[in-house]
């Protein structure tokens, strides 16, 4: 790591990291969710946020705040970041499909946590980068895949908890088919500018139930969620 000292990085990742309890116990109210997990926070504290961006941005790595990633992507907010992983409720033994790969930084953090992590990119270049860094970094139990996220990823199916990190019009009916009764969804939905977290909850017998958690302002689904599929 040229732009940050080697020997800064522990120190910036651990500021980081009471940005992100902070800013948990500011938005208590709105979020219900005061302290996050344990588990999520050490994920968090361990895996290195330069290693899942452009080396132009090296420098803002253990920012609290998004970072252009390009393509028009973005690199989330570590704190939204946990939030969403905390919102999963993710078990050791559990399989994940996140949709929106982007350079590879959220999939790690869920390979911290779960068993499997199956992680979708629509922009190739994009995913590609992915795919190198996740390996560089020893994340083995992440697999990678090319191509539109909407379809998620059948073979594979059912998932525990599945992510989407781009807003959508609508929940995708076959992440819904691909999700494990009792497992959870967690999804920004709305258009550009008007967008809102929420967790989607698959009961046993297949009924479905949504809870709005905060406002949210993420780069949009692309592919069959905007064409109106169904």
């Amino acid at each position: 790591m040229n732009a940050v000292a080697a020997d800064s990085v522990d120190a910036r990742r651990a500021r980081m990291i009471e940005d992100i309890a902070q800013m948990a116990r500011d938005s208590a109210r709105e979020t219900g969710r005061g302290i996050f997990d344990a588990r999520v926070m050490a994920a968090l504290g361990k895996v290195e946020r330069h290693r899942f961006m452009p080396p132009a941005q090296f420098a803002h790595a253990y920012e609290n705040r998004p970072l252009p990633i390009g393509h028009d992507q973005t690199i989330s907010q570590p704190y939204v970041v946990a939030l969403m992983t905390d919102l999963l409720n993710i078990k050791p033994g559990d399989k994940v499909l996140e949709i929106g790969t982007g350079l590879g930084y959220q999939a790690a953090v869920l390979a911290e946590l779960a068993r499997a992590v199956y992680t979708i990119e629509i922009v190739e270049p994009l995913g590609r980068a992915a795919a190198g860094a996740l390996a560089a970094a020893g994340y083995w139990n992440v697999q990678p895949r090319i191509g539109d996220g909407y379809r998620g990823w059948p073979e594979e199916a059912p998932f525990d908890a599945i992510m989407v990190t781009a807003a959508a019009p609508r929940v995708p009916q076959p992440l819904l088919d691909q999700l494990k009764a009792g497992g959870r969804l967690v999804i920004p939905l709305g258009e550009r500018g008007v967008q809102a977290l929420y967790v989607i909850k698959k009961g046993a017998r297949g009924g479905v139930t949504q809870r709005r958690v905060v406002d949210v302002r993420f780069v949009p689904f692309t592919g069959d969620a905007v064409r109106g599929k169904p």
